[in-house]
């Protein structure tokens, strides 16, 4: 017969304060997000006078949803930094993988000193003037390739899934060794469709950085053409000022700017954030395991 644990008033104090600090922590993360959301829609005029906490939108309006999307700059830097996150995430991952899967190989030889010099990259960092130069001189300045091939891979990501593909069976390899598979076939047809939740942590890590980074793509691009959603954000929120979305397409007047001017930052905030929000889910049920095993195994 079972018996029943009668918790002590300690245990079940424990267990509802960690409760209410849960609570307070996931209030603490989602409000700002909610409250951009909120006031994203709300009227211009009610939101300039309102202070203090925003539950509710204050009078419903999408009038500053209309003069973002109808604002030319803000559409082609959104597709700027899709093509940056595919482009970019899809060349930091071929290149984390090669090197991950020749550091995880045991017949490789100065692997140990690889990894050693790999690791010394995460403590000492580049200087930005030398950074700089480099790109001017390999004549990458002003095109999307300086912050691609730039940041073409992370030492941490890179130990992440070489740590990973350390826990995959070598019999797999050798297997295919004896079929007459060569390393890029076992790489690409048996390593990494193993291995997807350390990519799906790689895709999530590599696209979050790329959709989010503005301040090396502000130093290296100068045509205001090619600037991501990310740079034209901090454009609008550090000037606090919308007036780039009046533009010489006639997308809005300053009279209708000025009235909806905080609407419009929380507008264009909530565009560049929703496509790493819906991303997510779709990436969640791999990233823990992902980032787990690739990080505590040695």
């Amino acid at each position: 017969m079972a018996t029943v644990h009668r918790r002590s008033a300690g245990e079940w104090i424990f267990d509802h304060a960690n409760i209410f600090f849960l609570a307070f922590l996931c209030f603490v993360m989602l409000y700002p997000l909610y409250y951009v959301a909120v006031a994203s829609v709300s009227d211009g005029n009610q939101l300039m006078a309102h202070t203090g906490p925003l539950m509710a939108p204050l009078g419903f309006s999408l009038a500053a949803y209309r003069m973002v999307f109808n604002n030319s700059m803000v559409v082609r830097s959104f597709f700027n930094s899709v093509y940056l996150v595919i482009v970019g995430t899809s060349v930091n991952l071929l290149l984390t993988s090669f090197a991950a899967y020749v550091l995880s190989r045991k017949r490789v030889y100065w692997k140990n000193l690889i990894m050693v010099m790999a690791v010394i990259t995460m403590m000492f960092h580049r200087g930005l003037v030398p950074f700089f130069l480099t790109v001017r001189s390999l004549g990458l300045l002003d095109t999307y390739w300086s912050v691609i091939l730039g940041f073409a891979i992370s030492a941490y990501n890179m130990i992440i899934m070489r740590t990973y593909f350390l826990t995959i069976p070598d019999s797999l390899e050798e297997s295919a060794k004896m079929d007459g598979a060569n390393d890029f076939t076992i790489l690409f047809r048996i390593i990494l469709p193993v291995a997807k939740p350390v990519v799906a942590t790689m895709i999530l890590f590599y696209g979050v950085g790329r959709w989010n980074g503005y301040f090396y793509v502000m130093i290296f691009l100068r045509d205001r053409l090619k600037y991501p959603i990310s740079l034209v954000l901090r454009e609008i929120l550090v000037a606090n000022s919308a007036d780039s979305m009046v533009g010489a397409d006639g997308a809005g007047d300053m009279g209708d700017t000025e009235r909806i001017a905080d609407s419009i930052k929380f507008a264009t905030t909530m565009v560049a954030t929703v496509p790493i929000l819906v991303l997510y889910p779709y990436l969640q049920k791999y990233f823990v395991k992902g980032a787990m095993i690739g990080s505590v195994k040695g």
